[in-house]
């Protein structure tokens, strides 16, 4: 019964009674230093940054997500529910649910504004099921200035966006690290150090390490491993 009360009074709820979700791992952002992405009940938020979204218990709520600053990649659904016509068997959903596969969103978001979706709508369930198959949302600003189309979801290696003010992430460190050993060496000793490889630009920082240890001489190497294990 307990249970039960909780799933009740959670779909009774308003959204300000829920807290914004935050959509990155690190430290909470004050008020001003994020975006808002405000979602109806028919929009089912999967991923941000490739980041997972938490499921809730009722999955119609209306929420607002923070967003950081700089390009956010907002994977998610769209359902509507259409009730069944007729005698329904035992056991038998009462309702046909029409959902869309997966869509993004890329978001170039600025602090302090809001966005909201912009969804096509249908009159019946056979036109929800056209919509369906050629799925299409927007993503308007508080002006209703168009701010993003939605597409397929493409795989891909998101480039991540960062609070203001926030410490560096262990990776990002390490490649700071890095770089400032590298450069330490080469003013050592300019004459056997090869130039940076303009191949190691862009790259995630795993991939980056990969092309400069292996361009490294091996006195580099030595160097390098000797400062990050003291």
């Amino acid at each position: 019964m307990a249970a039960l009360f909780a799933v009740v009074a959670m779909a009774g709820c308003s959204t300000s009674s829920f807290k914004q979700v935050q959509t990155w791992e690190g430290p909470e952002a004050q008020p001003g230093q994020v975006a808002l992405l405000h979602k109806p009940g028919s929009v089912q938020i999967v991923s941000v940054n490739g980041q997972d979204m938490a499921n809730y218990l009722t999955d119609d709520l209306e929420l607002t997500y923070q967003l950081l600053p700089g390009q956010n990649t907002v994977v998610f659904t769209y359902k509507t529910i259409w009730a069944k016509q007729g005698v329904v068997d035992n056991g038998e959903s009462k309702v046909h649910v029409v959902e869309t596969d997966p869509q993004q969103v890329v978001i170039n978001a600025r602090a302090g504004e809001s966005y909201h979706f912009v969804l096509p709508k249908a009159e019946t369930r056979s036109e929800a099921e056209r919509i369906r198959q050629n799925f299409q949302a927007k993503v308007v600003n508080e002006q209703d200035r168009q701010v993003a189309v939605s597409s397929e979801v493409v795989k891909q290696t998101p480039q991540l966006p960062t609070l203001p003010g926030a410490p560096q992430t262990a990776s990002s460190a390490t490649a700071g690290a890095a770089a400032g050993a590298a450069s330490a060496s080469s003013s050592t000793t300019p004459a056997q150090t090869p130039a940076v490889p303009s191949a190691a630009n862009n790259l995630p920082t795993l991939e980056g390490l990969k092309v400069l240890w292996e361009r490294a001489s091996t006195d580099e190497k030595k160097d390098f491993l000797r400062w990050a294990f003291q």
